[in-house]
């Protein structure tokens, strides 16, 4: 006996999953780097457990805090520029823990 027509199966493609991030500790973690950067500062915001779309509208409100640019790279944000106090002071604001880390 042969199997014309199935509803069972077929060209279903499966769900992509999405990247998976390492839960952090809760702490949010502001680092300055100028590392592989031509001696540009950028401050490195790490740590905060939010989805690609909320991480992109809080990177877009901080580069407006700071008046300065930056981008979202592998679940951190990078602003350029030494920021830090800005960035601590509006993410303190949000309720987030925060902690300078680095030089």
């Amino acid at each position: 006996m042969t199997l014309v027509y199935s509803t069972e199966v077929g060209r279903i493609t499966p769900d992509e999953q999405k990247p998976e991030r390492p839960k952090g500790d809760g702490i949010v973690r502001i680092q300055r780097q100028t590392k592989g950067r031509k001696g540009k500062g950028v401050c490195i915001v790490s740590g905060l457990d939010l989805e690609d779309a909320p991480l992109k509208l809080l990177a877009a409100e901080l580069k407006k805090v700071c008046g300065c640019g930056g981008s979202v790279k592998d679940g951190n944000i990078e602003i350029q520029g030494d920021s830090r106090d800005k960035i601590k002071s509006l993410l303190e604001k949000k309720g987030y823990t925060v902690k300078l880390s680095g030089g």
